[in-house]
């Protein structure tokens, strides 16, 4: 079976939720910053892992710097979305058994992006969706609302927005 790619709306999308943001604006390139669970992330939402283990908190700032000295470039921080743009889209679709269309798979991948493969494997919304209940399985992506933000779940409003949306992509013809 061929690789499936994202559509260009699918890439807008998860975009339109990863901005680029720096986590130091006095220097000339991107550089780490935490995100709403105090994940080390640069460029388009990549969450800054050693060893399989995402880089949390003040703790892990400077493995973090260090990771990525003098921080990306914007055209770095493409290439790394892009590539990770493959490995998604390839997961995605080796777990979904059922078609989906254009707006369903970018749904999926976006999803995946920000909560991350195993997660998405081991879902409600993967198991319905490949049951054929598609309006179950969409009913599941704003389950998904919460972040662990020093050993608590809390909603985080980006994560409600970002559901709803990805839920109404996935919906859409």
């Amino acid at each position: 079976m061929a690789l499936r790619s994202i559509s260009q709306k699918g890439i807008h999308f998860i975009k339109s939720f990863e901005r680029i943001r720096d986590g130091d604006t006095t220097t000339p390139k991107l550089d780490p910053y935490l995100d709403p669970t105090r994940v080390w992330t640069i460029g388009y939402g990549h969450a800054i892992s050693e060893g399989g283990r995402l880089l949390r908190g003040s703790a892990d700032k400077q493995r973090a710097l260090a990771l990525y000295p003098g921080g990306i470039t914007i055209q770095q921080a493409e290439d790394l979305f892009a590539g990770q743009l493959v490995t998604f889209c390839r997961d995605v679709q080796a777990v979904v058994t059922v078609e989906l269309n254009d707006n369903q798979f970018a749904a999926l991948v976006s999803f995946a992006y920000n909560v991350g493969m195993a997660n998405l494997k081991n879902s409600k919304l993967l198991r319905k969706l490949n049951e054929g209940d598609y309006i179950g399985a969409a009913a599941e992506f704003v389950k998904w609302d919460k972040g662990k933000v020093l050993g608590k779940k809390i909603s985080i409003p980006g994560l409600f927005i970002r559901r709803r949306a990805e839920a109404k992509l996935f919906m859409s013809k």
